[in-house]
């Protein structure tokens, strides 16, 4: 697997032509192998923006392009090859085994018909190598924790081989250990990710880059140490932020408070 640039230029989307935008004009550039989280609260657009990047839908304004190469003057297929998705939503596994669904990555770089070859053992081995999921190979996809899970679809998504993973909030619903090893996980897999993430903190921890996103439209991209500042966490989230430093690492970490009121109380 290689990673490779991500470019998206103006790209906006509707659901109708007629509607009013749900994601406005965006623009960012992600250089191979960085990490870019994609912030805001409900509704700012990030699953739609996501929805983009691995081509579930076609923007209104504006390209995608993954090394150098427009996402829709791909095949589908081509794209798949390119790109990869762990989504939120986990579709019923029907009696599959760990190992079957991890299989399933190799989708994209069959023809027709074609079996699976050693090439396809050889990756899917070593993708479930790498996060340790060969314990775990022949259980049914549904006896497996929330963390589990959530490995195997990973693994699913990198035996695709792609050169940019798109990560749809990937630490939801799990405990805080699972969590912690899903944060490692994406420090260590080296290609180009896009994370939407809830956990400000988490994405200072994280991330290179950071896309801020409120109401559909874009509040600042760059590096989360410099972007996000008290004042555009405060108006994109609406609440009182402040940043503060942690003693023993120095690194930087957001505390929150609902405004305070003001006027006439009951």
């Amino acid at each position: 697997m290689k990673a490779a640039e991500l470019e998206v230029a103006g790209v906006s989307w509707a659901p109708t032509k007629s509607a009013e935008s749900v994601l406005h004009p965006t623009s960012f550039r992600i250089a191979p192998g960085r990490v870019l989280g994609v912030v805001g609260p409900n509704g700012a657009g990030k699953s739609t923006l996501l929805r983009l990047l691995y081509r579930f839908q076609r923007p209104k304004t504006g390209h995608v392009r993954v090394g150098g190469q427009d996402i829709w003057a791909l095949s589908a297929r081509g794209a798949a090859r390119r790109i990869a998705a762990v989504l939120q939503e986990q579709a019923s596994a029907f009696g599959l085994t760990a190992r079957e669904i991890v299989r399933l990555g190799r989708t994209p770089h069959h023809s027709g018909f074609a079996a699976s070859g050693a090439g396809d053992d050889a990756v899917i081995d070593r993708v479930m190598g790498a996060l340790s999921l060969h314990p775990l190979a022949d259980r049914d996809f549904g006896t497996l924790s929330g963390g589990e899970r959530q490995r195997v679809m990973v693994a699913r998504a990198l035996a695709q081989e792609p050169q940019v993973l798109i990560l749809d909030e990937p630490t939801n619903h799990l405990d805080v250990r699972n969590q912690l090893e899903v944060v490692s996980l994406i420090q260590t897999l080296g290609l180009t990710i896009v994370v939407s993430l809830h956990d400000l903190n988490m994405a200072i921890g994280v991330c290179d880059d950071v896309l801020v996103l409120k109401d559909g439209h874009p509040q600042g991209f760059g590096p989360p140490q410099t972007l996000l500042s008290d004042g555009l966490v405060s108006d994109t989230f609406r609440v009182d932020a402040r940043r503060d430093h942690l003693a023993r690492s120095g690194a930087a970490h957001f505390s929150f408070s609902l405004p305070k009121k003001t006027g006439p109380t009951l």
